[in-house]
Parts: C-alpha cells; structure tokens; sequence
C-alpha cells in the first residue's frame, strides 16, 4: 500500500548517501558525524533511536493512565501494544529514522564538501537584487530601523534557534503518534526531500549569506545566541577548509534557506493533518518569525527564502501524492486515500 513511499523515502536515502560517499572519496575526505559520536557508531545509535522512540510513546503514557499504580502498568502496555504498535507501525518508524538519518547526515557533509568543490559565489549578485527589491536600501539596515536592534535580537534570536530541536521532534511526532500511517510517511518522505533539494540548491548557487559577507550591516545587533552560533560556523569553516580538520563539518550555504522550507514543510503538515487551531496558529506564526530572523541577522538573502518556499511546497506535494493523499483542485484541503495496508480507504 505504500510502495510509492517506500521506493521515494529509500531512493532518496539511498542517491543523497551514494553522492556523500562518492563527493568523500574523490576529495579523499571521511564521512563525518555531525552530530558527535556520544552514543557509538550509527549500528548503536539507530537501534538505540528506535528504543528511544518505543519508550517516548510507552513510558509516559503508562505512568499517567496507570495513577503509578504497579499492578495496572502490565495491561496499559499491552493494550497500546496491541492497538498502536503493529507490524505497520514499526515499519513507519523503523524505516523514517533511518531514511531520515542517512538523508541528514548525508546533507550535513555534501555541505561540507561544497567549498572545495565549487569556490564560486554569488553573494553579490544576489545582494544586489535584495537592494532592488528594497528600493536602493540594505534590507538588514531597514529591518534593523523598524524593529530595533535589542529586545527584537534576542527574541528573534531563540525562535531562530528553536529551529534545531523542531526538526527531531516533528519527525519523531509524526512517525510515533500519527493518527493515520499514511501521515507518517507524508512528513518524513516530504522532510527527506526537502534536505535533499536544499542540498542541490547549495551546489546550484552557492553564496555565504549577508551575514559573512556584509557583516559591517549587523554590527549594531545586540550579542546573542544566535550571533554566537554564527561565529562558530564561521570558526569552522576556517577550520575545515584552512586547517583541514578531519571529522568536522563546516555549514555556512546560503541559497537556499532550509530554516524557511522546514519550518514552512511543517506549517503545511500541522494545517493539513492536524486539527487543533492553536497548533497551526503556532506553526504559522513560527514560519512568519523565522523568515524574518534569516533577514534580520543576515543568514539569508530574500532568494534564499523564496526558494525555501518553493522547496516546500515540491516537498509538501510529491511526498503528499507518494503517501496516497488526494488534493482538492484548489490544493486547499485533502485527505488520506489508506490508512493501513489492510484498511484501503480511511475513515478518519
């Protein structure tokens, strides 16, 4: 029933990890973790994902309907057993992560790559057309003038952050808790698909982003995290490429902003498959924010975002269309075509 993800989610995973090992061995590089190597090669650490996932959706719920009551705690679990975690379900969680995992760390290093591959960059053109837009006017010094340069940084500064939690968390929300398997395999083939274009789009128009290389337009912001986090990009950068340090990444690419495409992949999730209005007010009022922090601290051009955008939206709909979700003509509504292999057609 869901061969068109399967075959989408794994081809993905499998092109974006061939042109990692590929992109590796022509550089004579190694593959990098970049995210540490705290919890041992990914032979323990996706094993231990998956646990963790079992146990994200077990433990806490067993506590709770349970009243911490020993004796009751048995028949919780085997009743969430029995109604969430069939075989479907470890199939859905089992092969996201692991897709997931190979397409981001394959992201994260033909990233890396990307400056010893191609050195040109286009951070002038691309300028210019946001001084254009902005009527002869620095759009960092405009945004700057309106919102200030205090208050305005720091708060901007942890919904930009915010934005490195978001990612695990909705992959690991909607491949554990998804009331319809279908809307599992809608977020993460859309999520694989969007790093994965993200990453071509670094190699089609490489830039550093206005923040590297117009820093004098941001001297004024106020020092926060974000601006602390800019400078160890920059610090490894350096490192990477002047130093050659083996086992890091370097991950300064401008164009195009995957901040807006994820955060936008996630506002089009939210409103497509979940009900609640105050999530999707949130989730909205999240993409807004974050499109404006990438131009408030200078980590993107205008370009940038408006490819985010349209990286997003791809995503949305081929990984809609390969999960079995039908679309109205006007795009504005759909719904599930299956729920489970046995169960073709949903009526949720």
């Amino acid at each position: 029933m869901y061969r068109r993800a399967y075959a989408l989610m794994v081809g993905t995973a499998l092109v974006m990890g061939g042109l990692a090992v590929l992109s590796a061995s022509i550089l004579d590089k190694r593959l990098a973790d970049p995210e540490g190597s705290f919890l041992g090669p990914s032979y323990i650490r996706l094993p231990l994902l998956l646990l963790g996932a079992l146990l994200l959706d077990m433990l806490p719920r067993t506590l709770w309907y349970s009243r911490l009551n020993p004796r009751a705690m048995p028949g919780i679990v085997r009743e969430r057993w029995r109604t969430h975690w069939n075989r479907e379900r470890f199939t859905l969680v089992a092969l996201g992560i692991i897709c997931f995992y190979i397409v981001y760390v394959s992201y994260r290093n033909l990233k890396s790559f990307l400056p010893f591959i191609n050195e040109t960059m286009y951070d002038r053109e691309l300028h210019l057309i946001d001084r254009a837009l902005f009527f002869g006017h620095e759009p960092a010094t405009v945004m700057q003038t309106v919102l200030g340069t205090d208050v305005t940084a720091h708060v901007l500064s942890y919904i930009y952050l915010a934005f490195l939690p978001m990612v695990p968390l909705g992959v690991t929300a909607w491949l554990v808790w998804s009331r319809n398997l279908s809307f599992g395999y809608w977020f993460v083939t859309s999520q694989c698909l969007a790093w994965s274009l993200g990453t071509g789009s670094y190699y089609m128009l490489p830039t550093l982003g206005p923040g590297l290389e117009y820093v004098y337009l941001y001297n004024d912001l106020a020092r926060t995290p974000t601006s602390e986090l800019m400078e160890s990009l920059v610090n490894a950068r350096q490192g990477v490429r002047l130093e050659g340090l083996e086992g890091q990444v370097q991950s300064v690419a401008g164009f195009a902003s995957l901040h807006t495409a994820i955060t936008l992949l996630l506002a089009l999730m939210v409103q497509y498959t979940i009900r609640s209005k105050i999530a999707k007010w949130v989730v909205w009022v999240n993409f807004g924010l974050t499109v404006v922090a990438t131009l408030y601290f200078g980590w993107h051009y205008v370009a940038d975002d408006l490819a985010g955008i349209v990286i997003a939206m791809v995503s949305f709909y081929v990984g809609g269309l390969a999960s079995g979700q039908k679309f109205d003509r006007k795009l504005t509504t759909s719904h599930p075509t299956t729920t489970t292999a046995a169960v073709p057609v949903s009526r949720d």
